[in-house]
């Protein structure tokens, strides 16, 4: 196992470690610290999440009433923030983690190797690993500790306007084995959208709620590539491969060449979410943290169904999005914190999470429960949320992810902005993604 770096001075923390992008933020109270013995348990939410953990949280405090929990709500950039508080020596005792940014909290010391706890609790080791997605919990794993534990899976697949597709006849993929190619992809993107007389948009074909420039690399994993390799502490990228290329370029040709999917210019005015929620979109692009804003939506009569896929592969893929919960390794409260994040992660809390309906659970009794069916009962297309975990390509975990990030959308924007090609992207974002990746 690799040496871990000490933590952040405060100098260096306070640069940033890059912000993970949210919808509504609630603003965290300026410490975690407190007179009280409360466990503190900190994650990042809008008030329909804050809602759903508070049942998790409810039903935890009813089985173990000794143990009190205390809410510490994120601001818009929880790495920092979070890097700031265990500096400080406030470190709230579990932690919310996310995919891609919880390995730089571990290699910098911030989080508990769980195996700890794990090793002292074969029985609940043994039905967890046996009960939950592999793809989810590995996910956690870096350099041979396991620094989380899986609490919901947040990939992305694309919701679609069922009325529209009823009307024209189009039926829509109901597994993930049975998805579109980017060819039939684009003619039914072509089919939905509509212009007026004047040549004006009317309705998009297709939209995307993400992050553009990730969105464009889940392309690029559905033409056969894959970000990096290996998946943990990737040593090379992929981004020069022409499969990654090419599986970019179809995604901003979307917009800039095949004028099915709004640009960033025409994203100025209204937001992608409030196409698709306004009936302006066929189809949109999005994880289940939109579930709940579409479901709320007057008028709009939706279903869920697989990404498409380029030549190189037989079916498409999600990426594995999901969220973790950490115990922080200075925690004074270790033993409680265990026991909320076994409950929060096991099948009771699973089971209230699925019931819901706000996350996709990841323990298979709870995404298989009557509980997960009734809250999503306007969705017939169950299978995209149960199996999508199974269905998932790994994105690279490795401490410097920050950086990455800030590669991608640095040179990823031009090519999503139609001012210059993929291509370009070899001899830009490949070298210097390669260098960070050789020197982390």
């Amino acid at each position: 196992m690799a040496e871990r770096r000490p933590l952040l001075g405060r100098r260096e923390l306070l640069r940033g470690a890059g912000g993970l992008g949210a919808a509504l933020l609630i603003p965290a109270p300026t410490g975690c610290g407190g007179g009280d013995d409360a466990l503190t348990f900190f994650f990042q939410a809008d008030p329909d999440e804050t809602d759903g953990r508070q049942r998790v949280i409810d039903e935890f405090a009813r089985r173990y009433p000794e143990i009190r929990v205390r809410i510490v709500l994120s601001g818009p950039d929880p790495m920092q923030q979070m890097l700031t508080f265990c500096a400080g020596g406030k470190c709230p005792d579990v932690l919310m983690a996310w995919e891609q940014t919880y390995a730089g909290l571990a290699d910098r010391g911030v989080l508990l190797d769980l195996n700890t706890m794990l090793d002292r609790d074969p029985v609940f080791a043994a039905e967890l690993r046996a009960g939950s997605s592999a793809a989810l919990y590995d996910t956690f794993s870096f350099e041979g500790g396991q620094y989380a534990l899986p609490e919901q899976w947040s990939g992305n697949f694309l919701f679609y306007n069922r009325k529209l597709f009823d009307e024209a006849g189009v039926r829509a993929p109901a597994q993930w084995g049975d998805s579109w190619s980017f060819a039939e992809f684009l003619d039914i993107a072509r089919q939905f959208t509509e212009r007026d007389r004047a040549g004006k948009v009317v309705r998009w074909g297709f939209a995307d709620t993400w992050v553009p420039y990730y969105s464009a690399g889940l392309f690029a994993l559905n033409n056969g590539a894959e970000w990096a390799t290996p998946r943990t502490v990737p040593t090379h990228s992929a981004f020069a491969d022409a499969a990654f290329l090419e599986g970019v370029q179809f995604y901003a040709d979307l917009a800039n060449r095949y004028g099915v999917a709004p640009t960033p210019a025409d994203q100025q005015s209204i937001s992608s979410m409030d196409l698709f929620a306004q009936g302006r979109a066929a189809l949109a692009l999005g994880g289940h943290w939109r579930y709940r804003t579409f479901t709320e939506a007057p008028d709009l009569d939706f279903d869920v169904t697989a990404l498409p896929h380029g030549p190189e592969i037989a079916a498409a893929r999600s990426n594995i999005g999901t969220t973790g919960l950490a115990i922080a390794a200075a925690s004074p409260r270790k033993e409680q914190a265990w026991e909320f994040v076994k409950f929060a992660c096991g099948p009771i809390g699973q089971a209230v999470i699925a019931g819901s309906g706000l996350f996709v659970p990841v323990v298979k009794s709870a995404v298989e429960s009557d509980g997960f069916a009734a809250a999503h009962t306007n969705i017939g297309n169950l299978d995209i949320l149960r199996d999508g975990p199974a269905n998932s390509a790994p994105l690279p975990v490795t401490a410097e992810w920050a950086r990455i990030d800030a590669l991608m959308d640095r040179y990823l924007g031009p090519v999503l902005r139609g001012t210059e090609p993929a291509t370009a992207l070899k001899n830009r974002l490949a070298p210097e993604a390669d260098e960070v990746l050789r020197n982390q």
